[in-house]
């Protein structure tokens, strides 16, 4: 069973020390289900310095596209009733900067392979970044995202239409030998409808949900809280919406799916999986709580004996 660490957070105990946390995706075992999710976590480097994050099964790096992004303009995060709102825009280094820099500065604090999460303004866009990306032993799955609310070109427009979802699954897989899992919008009328269409197309997998699509109004100045007028919504708020897209989605295809959505218990993670996923992401808690995966994965053992768990296998 892993052991809490509190006094010496570094010192975290050795992945994977509780069999029954194991669970795999598309092939690759991981140590427990429990990852961080895309936008929440960085390149890693930084939580590295609060907890060891080789206790994840893995994580989602920040959304990176060919070229450099900004981002959008502030104010671009305002918090909400139970979530919050967050237009960040996209804001990386670029595809180059990640595997010249990003990348091998990782490697020297976590030592499972990482999740990339794939952006891109067009399919051409997306497949530049895979092919980029597909050299790196580092990098285990391509997670496309085709639902980001926050950018004009692309995003969200490629996730709520089921042609344009799976012209860019084409486009990724034919540059790309590892496992691609295409990211969720849960703004749209029949998410089954588009998780059906990328498998089609050659995902090996599905992420649901991204954020649902959002706003908050300034009563003094009466204008939107958020310089880009609205935002992706995320945060406890969304987990039943989140856990009947993981539900829906997993019977729809054959392939599996990553559950997120308002994750921020060990509780929760064990209604994702319940619901169908076969790991499950942590989004926004992680800026509410640094330690917020490493506190879920240390509490699953005590929460799976509780409910007569033995091994989360049983629920996949």
């Amino acid at each position: 069973m892993v052991k809490k660490q509190t006094e010496h957070p570094e010192r975290a105990a050795a992945p994977g020390s509780f069999e029954g946390l194991r669970t795999s995706l598309c092939g690759i075992e991981l140590d427990n289900p429990v990852m961080a999710a895309s936008g929440t976590f960085g390149y890693g480097r930084e939580f590295a310095e609060v907890y060891d994050i080789n206790l994840l099964g893995t994580f989602s790096f920040k959304g990176t596209t060919p070229e450099p992004r900004f981002g959008n303009e502030t104010p671009r995060i305002a918090e909400c009733t139970e979530g919050m709102l967050n237009s960040v825009g996209l804001q990386n280094p670029g595809v180059d900067a990640v595997v010249r820099e990003e990348l091998p500065a990782l490697a020297k604090v976590f030592h499972k392979k990482v999740m990339a999460n794939v952006c891109g303004g067009s399919p051409e866009e997306y497949a530049l970044v895979a092919e980029k990306l597909e050299p790196s032993d580092q990098v285990g799955w391509l997670e496309v995202n085709i639902s980001c609310p926050n950018v004009k070109n692309g995003g969200m427009a490629f996730g709520t239409d089921p042609k344009a979802a799976a012209e860019v699954i084409r486009a990724v897989r034919r540059v790309t030998d590892k496992p691609v899992i295409a990211k969720l919008s849960p703004n749209v009328t029949d998410i089954t409808e588009i998780a059906r269409a990328c498998e089609a197309a050659g995902a090996d997998g599905l992420t649901a949900i991204n954020t649902l699509l959002g706003m908050r109004i300034d009563l003094k100045s009466r204008r939107p809280v958020l310089a880009n007028t609205m935002g992706g919504f995320s945060g406890p708020a969304v987990l039943p919406v989140a856990l009947r897209c993981v539900y829906q989605v997993s019977r729809a295809v054959k392939i599996p799916v990553i559950g997120c959505g308002g994750v921020r218990t060990a509780r929760d993670v064990l209604e994702m999986m319940m619901a169908g996923a076969c790991a499950v992401q942590v989004g926004s808690e992680n800026l509410v709580n640094p330690a917020a995966c490493r506190d879920i994965i240390e509490a699953l053992p005590a929460a799976m004996e509780r409910y007569g768990i033995r091994s989360l296998r049983e629920l996949l």
